[in-house]
């Protein structure tokens, strides 16, 4: 079988990964946690998760009907490194509700014209109108951190990113929208053995991209630009929540959570918060 970029994650593995990030990921288990920082050992009981979902997705759903009854906006960013987890977080959150009151958004590179654009521009378009959820994978933090980390703006662009960012996001509260921030957070070692998986599975080569090759080497450099954009955009009105996901279980169930925690809608029952161990604040945040 050919291997896709001509076997370059496990070719990383073997030469260039730090000994610590290939020893955890030669001898663990498939379902061992990875993360030295991560305050579980295995992955959540199966039944439990199930359980917990189930129970999340019903209030999910009545946070829609609630949504087009009454002309609620609600917007979701989900960020996070590659592999993080990201796509199927969003998978469970959508998976029992209506196309036409919850969509996704996750928007290409963009065209000549949108280049020429101001920047929030084309996110812009995208934002909920009455009754509507929108939950954009990957969002306008893409200035704040990949195109930082890849040379695709400017040092002057991304300041400018920056300045107008509180503005930006306080008339999103202004207006009334429901704003959730959400970065999901995974190790090294787990980001690489996620990496491993799809490079030896056909039917996941199409979830690699040059980014994801190219973005192993450059660990540490996310890292800082990770830092520096929380440290610029965990506003009080918009707040980061950050979830550990090495465990996509545990991940799940805590996102859809900290999604439902501060909104009111008709029959809300309260499930309790999020676990503090999972969703975590910015300042608890490790590379």
């Amino acid at each position: 079988m050919d291997l896709p970029f001509d076997g370059a994650i496990s070719e990383f593995l073997e030469k260039n990964a730090p000994q610590e990030v290939r020893d955890a990921v030669e001898r663990a288990d498939k379902k061992d946690i990875l993360d030295p920082n991560h305050p579980y050992d295995e992955w959540m009981d199966k039944d439990d998760y199930e359980d917990a979902l189930e129970a999340l997705q019903l209030e999910l759903a009545k946070l829609q009907a609630d949504v087009k009854e009454t002309g609620k906006r609600v917007v979701v960013i989900f960020e996070g490194r590659d592999a993080a987890g990201k796509g199927g977080t969003i998978k469970r959150f959508r998976e029992n509700l209506n196309p036409r009151v919850a969509r996704t958004v996750a928007l290409p590179k963009p065209s000549d014209r949108e280049a020429g654009e101001w920047y929030f521009q084309r996110y812009v378009r995208q934002l909920p109108t009455s009754g509507e959820i929108v939950l954009f994978d990957r969002s306008w933090y893409n200035r704040g951190v990949v195109e930082k980390v890849f040379d695709f703006c400017t040092d002057a662009q991304r300041a400018g990113f920056f300045r107008q960012l509180p503005a930006f996001e306080e008339m999103l509260v202004d207006e009334g929208i429901h704003f959730v921030k959400l970065w999901l957070n995974v190790s090294q070692p787990e980001q690489l053995r996620r990496f491993l998986s799809r490079e030896q599975d056909p039917m996941k080569h199409w979830k690699l991209s040059w980014i994801d090759v190219e973005g192993l080497n450059r660990w540490d450099t996310y890292s800082e630009a990770i830092a520096e954009t929380f440290d610029k955009s965990n506003f009080t009105y918009a707040p980061w929540t950050v979830i550990r996901s090495d465990d996509k279980r545990r991940a799940r169930i805590n996102a859809i959570n900290a999604v439902l925690q501060d909104i009111d809608y008709n029959g809300r029952k309260d499930l309790g918060a999020p676990d503090p161990k999972i969703a975590i604040s910015p300042w608890e945040w490790r590379s």
